[in-house]
């Protein structure tokens, strides 16, 4: 199966991987830099995403191993990401580039999978991963 993630160029501290799109953009709401209108909007968006894209159970004892989250490119991987409007148009907004990584096989040591997606730790370095801005 083929899996891809999108992130900026940033590496988050917990993970040492690029940070991720919902975080990235959870960043720029947390500095204040969203208008109180798109603050609202992402809230929502949250809620939302946060309903029907399970959540790794590994981020309620804050990412112990420094996983990060892959989608599947399938119908439900794929069906989230092109949802994700909001997130993509405010990180073109507020200059955010952001990156697509991707590669055919699991990228590292798979600790969660769901139909959407897999957390892995421990990325291989033998994996061929290619990158691209979006």
């Amino acid at each position: 199966m083929r899996y891809y993630r999108v992130h900026t160029a940033d590496r988050a501290w917990i993970t040492k991987q690029p940070r991720g799109i919902f975080t990235a953009v959870r960043k720029l709401v947390d500095a204040g830099i969203l208008t109180e209108e798109e603050t609202g909007e992402y809230w929502k968006n949250r809620a939302y995403f946060e309903e029907v894209l399970p959540v790794p159970p590994f981020y309620e004892q804050g990412n112990p191993d420094g996983a990060v989250t892959w989608f599947k490119d399938n119908e439900k991987g794929n069906g989230i990401w092109r949802q994700m409007t909001f997130y993509r148009d405010m990180m073109k907004k507020y200059g955010v580039k952001l990156y697509r990584s991707e590669c055919d096989e699991t990228p590292g040591t798979v600790i969660y999978e769901d139909d959407f997606q897999i957390a892995v730790k421990d990325i291989d370095p033998a994996v061929l991963i290619t990158t691209a801005e979006l």
